[in-house]
């Protein structure tokens, strides 16, 4: 059974707030035995609390002042490198959110923009109710998707080409690409076709979804610097 995770807050009943001190140094002390053997350094630890008049010292004074004296010459650029104080590490966290904030969404939007593709191929009309940015949005991740299936046929047929011998026939040739030898599969080859015929038509007409009314390209329309958009730099 997992632990329940502790809420990092200070605890205001005192026992409780005791006896948490006192479990979590034993701890800690214990800790930082395991890192010195493990690892073979120099380690050392100075405790003060309310509850002693003399401080927690570990593994012993003068082990403590032998650790301190090497620290204290060390110079200046060395001890500061990665010593970070309460306001500098809450900043870095803080950056650290910021960061994954922007990437999930950014994912968001994306998985967004999806689900709107997808219902305009079903013949569902979900552009009425989507603004100027949304709809730039929706032409820049089309246009994203497009340049995808470009690379990955480019990349099937360069491993086609290199894989196949020179003294085959162009039939036997497109078979092997297949993964088949006798039967041609009619469905792989009209997915083909179509992804072809997809890329050798207009980029005017890659908008229409099928529909009678044809719709220009957003890239095309709308100036990406009117429309400045996080989510697609």
């Amino acid at each position: 059974m997992t632990r329940k995770k502790v809420k990092l807050a200070y605890i205001s009943n005192d026992s409780a707030r005791k006896a948490t001190f006192k479990k979590r140094k034993k701890g800690l002390l214990k800790k930082v035995s395991e890192l010195k053997t493990l690892c073979g350094i120099d380690v050392c630890a100075i405790i003060f609390s309310p509850y002693d008049d003399q401080p927690e010292i570990w593994p012993s004074p003068l082990g403590v002042q032998r650790v301190l004296s090497r620290f204290k010459k060390m110079p200046e650029m060395e001890k500061s490198k990665k010593m970070v104080s309460q306001d500098s590490f809450l900043r870095q966290r803080i950056a650290k959110a910021y960061e994954q904030l922007k990437k999930q969404r950014k994912d968001n939007r994306e998985k967004e923009m999806e689900r709107v593709m997808f219902q305009s191929l079903t013949g569902s009309n979900v552009f009425l109710n989507m603004n100027m940015i949304g709809l730039n949005d929706l032409g820049l991740q089309i246009e994203h998707n497009i340049r995808e299936i470009c690379r990955r046929m480019e990349t099937l047929n360069n491993i086609a080409t290199m894989a196949r011998p020179s003294n085959e026939e162009p039939s036997q040739q497109v078979e092997k690409s297949f993964g088949f030898d006798g039967q041609m599969n009619m469905e792989a080859m009209q997915k083909q076709q179509w992804l072809v015929d997809l890329m050798s038509t207009p980029p005017q007409q890659h908008f229409g979804f099928g529909g009678e009314e044809v719709m220009q390209p957003f890239a095309d329309t709308i100036n990406n610097n009117l429309w400045p958009n996080p989510f697609y730099p």
